[in-house]
């Protein structure tokens, strides 16, 4: 009863109790375990689990170490919870699909993308990935604070002194009280480079800071929807986008199918969820058209393969629009920059991000440099001591000797000479080869080298210019070392709107088409690069008398131009090209512009832009006419075709080039003429236009190449006649002469000779191909034929047999980039007789 008076009870209003234990146990949430760093970017777990792994050498470039080893430790010695919220957090550190960078490199099954859960912490083996160490670079150079762990028996980092922009380069998710962060991960090299121009100009806006960080980088890839998002999310710290799968239609074999190919996901979204909810969409008829859906992902990627019914091209893009619509291959991602700063949570603008990360590098190279200036002076204080002792080496000698004790010597030369305690020590620590006259050599030099240091210290803690300079040299460094190219493309086309160019990936790709008029597209990249002279890999599987007579390197956004003998013109984009497997032959040219009974494409041009000013496409036909026309002018053309040039009765086109102004022209005849000019003196007409007289055409003659050449004539022709003969002749033997003349001898044609089948420009690596009325072909490189005159016969290119001709000539490859000729071979080499292409 006295106890109870003693201890006098207070009474508590319940409501205020409540109020002040959940806020503590609100903050402990939010600043302890679910927001991340603004510094640093790190939970404490994550920081927990980095040092943990740290404390055990579990390095990049070491045996991997049990999971359960570095869980064990972690709840050990730092964080006092369940192990397995540990070892989840660790295992989402070795996720690739998660972590835009992974900080952990695991051994065995840490999960995957369809939600499949990492093996027991028991079976798998995990150390530091190689960026993890930059996470804690200087950490034991009293470049941060430590603090007690929960127990006081060990100290932990309160942040790490990362060189990483971790809060943005990886991102963060995460629940507290009453608020939730969602930071999305970034590219490495523009969150450097926004970083160094945020060092060198202070001032800098956040809409010049997107010009360097466009958005998120998801490690799945996939496609932003527009930038609206970004933007409001970048100057508020909320915002919503839309990010969507990488989806591309497929032509099957022999074109009776086409395919929607999954090969990037959303971030976070499970893929066999996707492809469960695809084949229940198709089996309840909700969606109409799909026969199949497979999962063909693997080691080297994801491949989830949509089979539709019909080989219409509108169907698969209908379906691929309401699969976006009705599954997750489209989602909401919605950005929230909560992070915390100076121990309270912080809705953060991307600059603010910035800031506070340099803010953090500033303090850390700040306390490193005066550690290492600490260390240096210490050293440096030493080796005076050294070298004083060095200059009196015979009397401290005799000193020492004399004393009878380490103590009586230390301070004897205190006493005697003046050193401190610290010298003395050094001295009587002194090993006997330092007395030799190499060691004092080293001795001074480094004395000299650590004055140098000194200097250079105090300079960076004296200035903020040079300290920055520090900081931003190692931004420079990180991103040389581990800065990569971007996988989410950022459209600009708004949420809700659909036009599938936008998910189209603008990259290279190789499209071929064959003698006999079958056309493909494929990937660069599934090409192998070789050394000139080998093997190749083979392009496409034709027919024995077929064969790539033209390939192209453009991107996926490019148009091609096709002009047939009947002088209409077609376009198509790159992507609306039929792709087919590498070894494919491809599609009938007839089955993918609707060419008329008995027309052929003429030739094929690669534009990139069909608004480009100054630019013109030149076109001859058969009977000596040509037309300049402004590129422009076709950029409205119908899938039915358009009037390019008005072709004459008897007449067609020949050949095509574009031009930019400033080019000359020259046209070849069967019989052995040829006249160069200007191409001014053909005015721009319209297109419908008939075209003006190009040259003047004997009886029985008629054109059969128009090639483009640079004003200054440097280029070099080939003729090539139908007996098989041929030359090589430089374009500046054939003088520029007025439009509409006879023109000049260009091979001289004899009945044993044959008349001229093909005129081109070529250069030394070109590779050729000559194809008889037999079939028989024959490969070669323009350098094995000779250089001649141009009013001179030809050497013999193939043998031809009694009743065999020449009937056409064609390069074989990548027509040069220049932007005036067409058709011009590629630099390949010859891969034998099976293997079609080789690229470099």
């Amino acid at each position: 009863m006295e106890l109870f008076e003693q201890q006098r009870i207070e009474p508590i209003n319940i409501e205020d109790e409540i109020k002040v234990s959940y806020l503590d146990y609100a903050m402990s949430v939010i600043i302890g375990r679910a927001l991340p760093d603004a510094r640093d970017g790190l939970k404490p777990v994550h920081r927990r689990i980095l040092f943990a792994m740290n404390d055990l050498g579990n390095d990049y470039n070491k045996p991997y170490k049990k999971s359960a080893r570095v869980v064990g430790d972690v709840i050990g010695k730092y964080h006092p919870h369940g192990d397995q919220s540990v070892y989840d957090a660790l295992v989402r550190l070795a996720q690739d699909f998660a972590m835009r960078y992974p900080l952990a490199d695991g051994q065995g099954n840490f999960g995957s993308i369809d939600g499949d859960s990492a093996a027991a912490m028991r079976y798998t083996e995990v150390r530091m990935a190689k960026l993890a160490h930059e996470y804690m670079a200087d950490i034991d150079k009293n470049t941060v604070e430590f603090g007690p762990n929960y127990d006081g028996s060990l100290e932990e980092p309160t942040v790490m002194p990362t060189r990483v922009p971790g809060l943005l380069v990886n991102g963060s998710a995460g629940i507290a009280v009453g608020m939730a962060t969602n930071i999305p991960p970034h590219n490495l090299g523009e969150v450097s480079s926004g970083l160094i121009a945020l060092i060198e100009n202070p001032d800098i806006s956040i809409e010049e800071l997107m010009a360097i960080i466009p958005g998120p980088d998801f490690p799945t890839g996939g496609f932003i929807l527009g930038r609206e998002g970004i933007r409001e999310a970048y100057h508020t710290g909320r915002g919503i986008i839309r990010v969507r799968a990488k989806a591309t239609i497929e032509t099957g074999p022999k074109d009776t199918k086409r395919s929607l190919v999954i090969t990037e996901m959303p971030y976070q979204v499970n893929k066999a969820k996707v492809v469960e909810d695809i084949d229940a969409l198709a089996r309840e008829k909700k969606i109409e058209g799909i026969s199949e859906v497979r999962d063909e992902s693997d080691r080297d990627g994801m491949r989830v393969v949509v089979d539709i019914k019909s080989a219409q091209r509108d169907l698969a893009e209908t379906i691929m629009n309401q699969l976006y619509r009705m599954t997750q291959l489209e989602v909401s991602f919605g950005i929230n920059l909560l992070a915390v700063v100076g121990q309270a949570p912080r809705l953060l603008t991307l600059k603010d991000a910035l800031v506070h990360f340099i803010d953090h590098r500033k303090d850390v190279v700040t306390r490193r440099t005066r550690f290492e200036l600490d260390k240096a002076e210490a050293r440096a204080h030493i080796l005076e001591g050294l070298r004083k002792a060095l200059d009196h080496l015979d009397e401290v000698i005799a000193m020492i000797r004399g004393s009878r004790t380490p103590a009586e010597a230390k301070s004897g030369l205190i006493s005697r000479f003046e050193f401190t305690a610290i010298q003395a020590q050094a001295i009587l620590d002194l090993r006997l080869q330092k007395l030799t006259q190499l060691e004092r050599k080293s001795i001074d030099d480094e004395y000299n080298a650590l004055l140098t240091d000194i200097e250079r210290y105090k300079a960076i803690l004296a200035s903020e210019t040079l300290l920055l300079g520090v900081i931003k040299d190692e931004l420079i460094e990180l991103r040389d070392g581990y800065g990569d190219d971007r996988r989410t493309v950022i459209t600009n086309v708004r949420p809700g709107d659909y036009n599938p160019e936008d998910f189209i990936v603008d990259e290279d790709m190789v499209v071929t088409i064959s003698h006999g008029g079958y056309i493909k597209r494929n990937s660069v990249t599934l090409y192998k690069s070789q050394k000139r002279g080998g093997k190749g890999v083979t392009a496409a599987k034709t027919k024995e008398d077929d064969f790539v007579e033209r390939l192209y390197i453009a991107s996926t956004h490019n148009y091609l131009l096709f002009l047939t003998n009947r002088g209409r013109l077609y376009w198509l984009k790159v992507h609306e090209i039929p792709q087919a497997g590498r070894t494919s032959r491809g599609k009938a040219l007839v089955n993918v512009i609707p060419l008329d009974e008995g027309e052929k494409v003429a030739t094929v041009l690669v534009v990139k832009d069909l608004s480009e000013p100054e630019r013109f496409v030149v076109m001859a036909t058969k009977m000596g006419i040509v037309k300049r026309v402004e590129l422009a002018a076709f950029q409205n053309p119908r899938r039915v075709g358009i009037i390019a040039i008005t072709i004459g009765e008897d007449d067609e086109l020949v050949s095509a080039g574009m031009t930019d102004g400033q080019s000359a022209l020259v046209l070849s005849t069967s019989g052995g003429k040829a006249i160069c000019f200007k191409e001014s003196d053909v005015r721009p007409m319209g297109r419908t236009a008939a075209g003006v007289k190009g040259i003047s055409l004997a009886a029985k003659d008629s054109l059969v190449s128009m090639d483009v050449i640079s004003a200054d004539r440097s280029e070099v022709l080939l003729t090539v006649t139908e007996k098989g003969f041929g030359k090589r002749t430089p374009a500046a033997e054939y003088n520029l002469q007025s439009r509409g003349g006879m023109g000049t001898i260009t091979i001289k044609t004899t009945p044993q000779k044959g008349q001229v089948v093909g005129v081109l420009k070529v250069t030394e690596e070109d590779r050729l191909m000559l194809i008889t009325n037999t079939g028989r072909l024959i490969m070669f490189k323009t350098s094995e034929v000779s250089v001649r005159h141009r009013n001179t016969g030809g050497v013999k290119l193939i043998d031809i047999s009694d009743g065999e001709y020449v009937v056409d000539v064609a390069p074989v490859g990548e027509p040069e980039d220049d932007g005036l000729g067409v058709d011009t071979p590629a630099e390949t080499e010859d891969g034998g007789a099976d293997d079609m292409l080789g690229l470099e």
